[in-house]
C-alpha cells in the first residue's frame, strides 16, 4: 500500500467527513458563480490536522478548461461546462502548503451543471490520473447546480454528495457527509 492510501495518515479518505455549514454555503456560492460563467467550479476543502474528519476552509481554484478550449479546441474539445482543469503546479503547491500549515486539504470539490451530483467517469479518470487508484489522498465533493427558475434568478444548488475511493471495489462510492453549524468557516 502506498502512503497515499494510508488511512492512518489520511483518515479522511474513508469519508464520513464533517463540513461546516459556512463552508458548504461558500461551495454553493462558487458553484452558482461558475454556472453564470458556463463552467464548473473547483477547489479544495481543508481542515485542522488535529481533527482529521473536519473541514472548515475553502480554497477556490481556477477552472482553466474554457481558456484551454479557446486556445486549442482540437486538443481541448471540451469546455468548462463539461469538466474542470486545475493547473497541476498550483494544485500540487496548494496541497503541500496546506500540509505544511497543519491544515491539510481533505476534499477536492467541483460542480456539475444541470446533470446532478454524481461521480462521473471523467471525474474518476481525473482523480486517478488514468491510473488504478487516486493520485492524491482526498475525498471528493460534487455539487449539483441548475438553471435558474426565473429569467433573472440565481442558479440553484440542489444537491451535494461526497465520494471516496473504495480500494476493494476499485471505484468511487458515495460516503456520509455531515454538516455542522459551529464556527464561521474560513475562505481563502
Amino acid at each position: 500500500m502506498s502512503t497515499m492510501n494510508d488511512v492512518t495518515i489520511f483518515p479522511w479518505i474513508l469519508g464520513d467527513i464533517s463540513i461546516s455549514r459556512a463552508v458548504l454555503e461558500r461551495v454553493a456560492e462558487e458553484a452558482r458563480r461558475a454556472y453564470k460563467n458556463d463552467e464548473e467550479s473547483c477547489g479544495l476543502l481543508a481542515g485542522p490536522a488535529a481533527q482529521p474528519l473536519v473541514v472548515d476552509t475553502v480554497v477556490p481554484m481556477e477552472n482553466r478548461a474554457n481558456k484551454l478550449h479557446k486556445l486549442d479546441p482540437e486538443t481541448y474539445p471540451r469546455t468548462g461546462r463539461m469538466y474542470f482543469d486545475i493547473d497541476p503546479m498550483k494544485f500540487d503547491r496548494e496541497m503541500k502548503t496546506r500540509a505544511n500549515e497543519n491544515a491539510p486539504a481533505k476534499i477536492l470539490y467541483h460542480s456539475h451543471l444541470d446533470v446532478g451530483a454524481y461521480f462521473s467517469e471523467t471525474d474518476a479518470t481525473a482523480a486517478t490520473m488514468g491510473g488504478d487508484a487516486p493520485a492524491y489522498p482526498l475525498a471528493y465533493l460534487v455539487t449539483s447546480v441548475r438553471k435558474p427558475t426565473t429569467e433573472n434568478g440565481e442558479p440553484i444548488v440542489d444537491d451535494a454528495k461526497l465520494f471516496i475511493w473504495d480500494a476493494v471495489a476499485k471505484k468511487f462510492v458515495e460516503s456520509k457527509l455531515t454538516v455542522f453549524e459551529d464556527g464561521a468557516g474560513e475562505t481563502e
